[in-house]
């Protein structure tokens, strides 16, 4: 799209939160960038996500930062296979600090295979049971798993107290459906503006107002109209424009339901 197609960033009178991108990604110079442009548009809170041991610390330290960033603590799919008995427990220990506010990203991905389908699933389980354990919801990714994924889950969302989010939801309808009546939030970001995302906006489209959180998996999945640029939260407010007309609802109902699903899945004890 070219660049006169492009509009200004629309701002709504409710806040946003963003509940999933990755801020150890930018350079500190990008960051405070970043911030200060997602604060103009109404984005309240920030949580960054762990993927990787790798970047544990990284999130952690970043919660220290700024006021608004909170952060995870787990181990992606496609890392699943540097997760051990060491890295395990610096979750446990990590997760405990008061601004972290879930575990994750964890789950499964059969579309890129990076690590063992076993060691997924093995991996995928025992950060659930962590998470119960620890009462914090779960941030989860799932590409290409919804049978695995749903077997899982069966197992252990009756364990989670405060169930959690699966984000960037991509997967078909009859995984929605069962995460949706286990209790579970749907994430939706980007995708929702992209032509080819039909699958996505039917999905939108039978989840409750009660159940889904906003996101942009930042710096992935930038939506129409800034494609081809890097995404950051501050594009949240086109995300929230696209999820508002496939459910038509006004923007600022769909808004405040987020902000609610938002505080109610990552700070109960703010709840709206």
């Amino acid at each position: 799209m070219s660049n006169s197609k492009r509009r200004d960033i629309p701002l709504f009178a409710t806040p946003l939160i963003e509940t999933h991108c990755h801020l150890d990604y930018l350079e500190p110079e990008a960051l405070q960038d970043t911030l200060l442009r997602a604060r103009s548009v109404g984005v309240e809170r920030i949580v960054t996500i762990a993927v990787s041991a790798a970047n544990l610390d990284r999130v952690l330290a970043l919660t220290r930062t700024a006021p608004d960033i909170w952060g995870t603590q787990g181990i992606h799919p496609h890392e699943a296979e540097g997760f051990n008995a060491n890295v395990a427990a610096r979750i446990r220990e990590q997760a405990q600090d008061a601004r972290i506010v879930a575990i994750g990203e964890i789950g499964l991905d059969y579309y890129y295979d990076h690590a063992d389908r076993s060691v997924q699933r093995q991996v995928f389980a025992a950060q659930l049971a962590l998470a119960a354990d620890l009462n914090l919801p779960v941030v989860i990714h799932t590409r290409d798993a919804d049978e695995d994924t749903r077997d899982i889950l069966a197992e252990y969302a009756p364990q989670l107290r405060r169930k959690g989010v699966i984000h960037s939801f991509t997967s078909g309808l009859p995984l929605a459906e069962f995460c949706l009546e286990a209790g579970f939030m749907l994430g939706f970001n980007g995708i929702t503006t992209f032509n080819s995302a039909d699958n996505v906006r039917a999905v939108v489209a039978a989840t409750p107002l009660e159940q889904l959180v906003l996101e942009t998996d930042a710096p992935y999945l930038t939506p129409v109209p800034y494609r081809g640029r890097p995404n950051a939260p501050f594009y949240l407010p086109f995300i929230a424009e696209r999820v508002a007309d496939v459910l038509d609802v006004p923007v600022e109902t769909l808004l405040q339901a987020a902000y609610r699903n938002s505080l109610a899945l990552f700070f109960p004890e703010e709840r709206a």
